[in-house]
């Protein structure tokens, strides 16, 4: 934003726009729960660690999935904190599953929804594969797109419904009537499964984007991405998002994919800031043996679900054993050091979809 942008906003949309009140919020809910702990605490320097961590990313770590989820810019520092954790899964080359995934969120997160993995799978993998494997890098590029635009994904997903169910509407042979006796037999040859006509799949999207009570990605990278097929089905349009460097860029948290996996691992800086557990509270199943519902394959863009949070976050040295045998998941690293620069660089996007 241009100082021009900022000072001609006033007070109240400016404290909208950036979130200031809910990090105003939580800083002093945080102070707060820290000091019946320990009176002696000192509320400059915790306000001072608070907000640095904020400034620098790092605040997200084992914190309850509704602060995490709430601002664009939570989503966007879980997602890079997600990589600098669990990056050297892409390096050794490991293939994890969708449960393997979501148990190494929820060490970072410990109510992450198994719904928005689930998402995530489905883009790469389609309803029709969902038990594969998936790379790291297909992943973190996929769960980006899913998890920084989730209501943006919702709202054309519905929009890419309506056109699917104008497409079937008219599928029954219509009887024109001609000047001579023959008559002309017109029917619609296209077929769901082949997906919807790109530009006008355009048309219905572009009003959605720059809306300021949800993050949406720019309208030229959109029309980079369906300017250039002549039709798109809906996992086609996400994974050419997840694939697309100027979206990549537009959120500014991921480097490129050809350097997503290079550079020597960084050691993480455990925040002062962290989710605590109340007195009495019985601690949550472990990601290793909470059930996962069967119901979780069915309608999932057409529920949401509310969590809350009962436990301390679990230790990330569970992250040793938690993929089994082989401990392909890396330690989540708790001495103090500098963070990384953030990476602006993206990833290359595919012209067909």
């Amino acid at each position: 934003m241009s100082a021009e942008d900022r000072f001609s906003m006033s007070a109240e949309k400016y404290l909208a726009k950036h979130n200031i009140l809910i990090y105003f919020e939580d800083s002093i809910a945080q102070l707060l729960e820290h000091r019946e702990e320990n009176p002696k605490l000192n509320s400059i320097k915790f306000l001072s660690e608070y907000f640095n961590a904020l400034r620098d990313g790092n605040h997200t770590m084992f914190r309850e999935y509704s602060f995490v989820h709430v601002t664009s810019h939570n989503r966007a520092s879980f997602v890079r904190l997600f990589w600098k954790c669990y990056r050297q899964i892409g390096k050794k080359g490991d293939l994890l599953s969708v449960n393997e995934y979501h148990s190494l969120l929820t060490l970072l997160c410990p109510d992450f929804p198994f719904e928005i993995v689930q998402k995530t799978a489905r883009i790469i993998l389609l309803d029709d594969a969902m038990d594969c494997l998936i790379s790291f890098s297909d992943f973190i590029y996929a769960f980006q797109i899913q998890f920084y635009f989730e209501e943006f994904i919702e709202k054309v997903h519905d929009q890419y419904q309506s056109l699917i169910q104008t497409q079937r509407s008219p599928r029954d042979p219509v009887v024109v009537p001609s000047g001579t006796d023959d008559t002309s037999i017109h029917q619609n040859s296209h077929h769901p499964a082949d997906g919807v006509d790109a530009m006008q799949y355009f048309r219905a999207v572009f009003p959605l984007c720059d809306r300021s009570n949800y993050s949406t990605p720019p309208a030229n990278s959109l029309k980079e991405i369906l300017f250039n097929v002549p039709r798109v089905s809906f996992y086609g349009f996400l994974m050419a998002m997840a694939k697309s460097e100027s979206i990549n860029d537009h959120i500014g948290r991921l480097p490129t994919k050809s350097e997503l996996l290079e550079g020597a691992d960084s050691e993480l800086t455990t925040p002062t800031i962290r989710l605590k557990a109340r007195l009495g509270q019985t601690p949550s199943p472990s990601p290793e043996t909470a059930p996962v519902s069967q119901n979780h394959a069915q309608n999932v863009y057409s529920t949401k679900s509310s969590h809350t949070v009962t436990s301390r976050p679990p230790s990330a040295a569970r992250a040793k054993t938690l993929v089994g045998k082989g401990n392909r998941a890396p330690v989540v690293k708790k001495k103090e050091s500098s963070d990384e620069s953030s990476d602006s660089d993206t990833d290359s996007s595919d012209d067909t979809i």
